[in-house]
């Protein structure tokens, strides 16, 4: 299971990097400045966490419990870029209130496999 979430992961980089080109290259001259920063937000933060998402899918063959912290990088990625994304198109900034519930499922993420990985630690030293 864990190989289908990588391979969501790698489709997120390559959105990343697909977004942040188009951004670069053809929303410069469409976008005011603000919007254009969110635009760059979004790319970095969705690149961030596709990695750190495939960091964990691959970390996780030898964790318990991984794929509730995946779905957390993914709902994260899809929240917080992905209401950057239409918030810098289309104007429309009352879906900055969806913005933060993306970056609570990256936290709680981050604090998922922070947890996991000090068991792990903590059950490899009780191994020793």
């Amino acid at each position: 299971m864990s190989s289908k979430w990588a391979a969501c992961f790698a489709l997120q980089g390559a959105l990343s990097v697909a977004a942040g080109a188009f951004g670069a290259h053809a929303l410069t001259e469409v976008l005011d400045p603000k919007a254009l920063g969110w635009w760059n937000t979004a790319s970095q933060y969705l690149m961030y966490h596709a990695l750190a998402g495939l960091m964990s899918a691959a970390l996780f063959s030898y964790l318990p419990s991984h794929k509730n912290i995946l779905m957390l990088f993914f709902a994260g990625n899809t929240l917080f870029a992905g209401s950057l994304y239409i918030i810098a198109l289309t104007g429309y900034t009352f879906l900055g209130m969806i913005t933060p519930l993306g970056g609570l499922c990256y936290l709680l993420a981050w604090g998922g496999l922070a947890f996991r990985l000090w068991q792990f630690k903590n059950a490899d030293n009780h191994q020793n």
